[in-house]
């Protein structure tokens, strides 16, 4: 399996890896990685693999493999990929990564403003949505917004750390996502913490505080069936 080094770090930009091998569709996989492949809401890494040879291959997107559970990178092209054992260079779009990272934040601190069970939500870089099981409507655009940007101002420190698949059966009150439960199999669940403001499982790249997310305004409020309400952020 790869490595998954934006676990860890998501603040990595770079990294060297071994080519493992390159699928029948032109995927690469390699041994290690900084690019995060789609799944929880936030789009997968785009960058850079340069070979050593010099031959640079734009990656256009990252996912796993639905059999293998391998991260494939993905490429924009199918010419001049690389061999099997050959060792590589890799390179984010950080703009675009670091987008998501503050992005993916926000959505945690308005999962916290909002108590509610998430029904589902996206990612983008410069905007993001969380659907809320809701029975009464009357959400405050306005009065949402100023709790978000009161949480970003003050600076909260966010932290990593795993527990086991037993501690979080004991705990079921983490989940909040009642459509997609966090992944299982491995032994272990990584917890997302915003100090004095969330705990929660996900696998997602974040911000090391919150005042890194930079100012949020809520743009749009909406239904979507008898419960289910949309809440739609950007940055201001």
């Amino acid at each position: 399996m790869t490595k998954e080094i934006f676990r860890e770090d998501s603040y990595a930009k770079s990294c060297t890896a071994t080519v493992t091998a390159v699928n029948e569709r032109g995927g690469i996989l390699l041994d290690q990685t900084i690019f995060y492949p789609t799944g929880g809401g936030q789009p997968g890494d785009s960058g850079m693999i340069e070979t050593a040879s010099g031959q640079s291959i734009a990656i256009a997107t990252t996912v796993y493999d639905r059999d293998s559970g391998d991260i494939v990178h993905v490429p924009q092209s199918a010419d001049n990929l690389p061999a099997a054992g050959e060792t590589v260079t890799l390179s984010l779009d950080w703009p675009r990564r670091y987008a998501h990272m503050r992005i993916h934040s926000a959505l945690h601190l308005l999962s916290a403003v909002l108590d509610y069970p998430v029904t589902g939500g996206s990612i983008g870089e410069g905007t993001g949505r969380l659907d809320f099981d809701i029975p009464e409507a009357g959400l405050d655009k306005a009065a949402i917004t100023d709790e978000l940007n009161r949480l970003v101002e003050e600076d909260h420190p966010l932290s990593m750390r795993w527990i086991t698949d037993e501690e979080l059966d004991a705990r079921p009150e983490l989940v909040k996502t009642m459509s997609v439960q966090p992944p299982r199999g491995s032994g272990r669940v990584r917890l997302i913490e915003i100090a004095d403001c969330d705990l929660q499982p996900c696998g997602g790249t974040h911000v090391a505080r919150t005042g890194e997310i930079g100012k949020l305004v809520v743009t749009k409020i909406e239904k979507k069936g008898g419960k289910n309400r949309r809440v739609r952020i950007q940055f201001a």
